[in-house]
């Protein structure tokens, strides 16, 4: 395995409302991002982190890219991450399950 197999890219998709698509992006762009990028920064092996927002398929997605396993599954305990799952819970947005993919290849 290369170094470039170690890589992961981690996904996180959540469903709403259509009529929430205001609130989320809001959120998303404010709050989210004001809490989240500070305690990112602090992760060890971060090499890039994207949110991003679907308004006709009402879906928000979080793709960030680590250097190892290891450092991608600190997320699953970042204390800012966890808090705004809850807020974005609380509205009634649904999780699917958070994929942690090796990168065979990239361009």
């Amino acid at each position: 395995m290369n170094d470039e197999e170690e890589n992961i890219v981690r996904i996180s998709i959540g469903y709403f409302q259509p009529d929430q698509t205001g609130q989320v992006e809001s959120i998303l762009k404010n709050e989210f991002k004001s809490k989240l990028v500070p305690a990112i920064k602090k992760l060890k092996g971060n090499l890039g982190y994207f949110v991003a927002i679907d308004k006709d398929k009402h879906a928000m997605t979080n793709v960030s890219f680590w250097e190892s396993k290891e450092d991608a599954t600190q997320m699953a305990s970042l204390k800012e991450m966890l808090d705004m799952r809850k807020t974005f819970e609380a509205l009634g947005l649904k999780f699917i399950e958070i994929t942690d993919h090796q990168v065979l290849w990239k361009l």
